[in-house]
């Protein structure tokens, strides 16, 4: 179900890019371009890019929010620590308290080449 609701936020986040660019510049953005020609007084007519542009983004937020609730639903009672197993579960699994140092790596000694720290001159 998260794999489709995906494919389809997808879809929609492409259509309202492209509706978007495809809409007529009102001429004020940023400053540029030519007078209001009255557009404080006038209202408008909602062309059909924009009725567009408004189902398109409406549908993108649900999609979205519907994604949030479900991962949020499946992820319940887990951390992502649970998940990834691998070098952490072994001192997670102890349960003791204690870490389990043998898998660490002992910081090197001085008689080992260590590395040469630069100096700032």
């Amino acid at each position: 179900m998260e794999n489709v609701l995906l494919i389809v936020l997808l879809l929609l986040a492409l259509a309202l890019i492209g509706v978007v660019l495809l809409q007529r510049s009102e001429g004020g953005g940023l400053g540029m371009g030519g007078g209001g020609g009255g557009a404080m007084s006038e209202r408008s007519a909602a062309t059909a890019m924009t009725k567009l542009t408004w189902i398109f983004g409406i549908a993108f937020m649900a999609v979205s929010l519907s994604l949030t609730i479900i991962s949020a639903r499946n992820a319940e009672g887990t951390s992502v620590m649970d998940r990834i197993g691998g070098a952490a579960a072994p001192a997670a699994a102890q349960g003791d308290g204690e870490i389990d140092t043998d898998a660490l790596l002992p910081p090197p000694t001085a008689e080992e080449d260590a590395p040469l720290v630069p100096r700032a001159d």
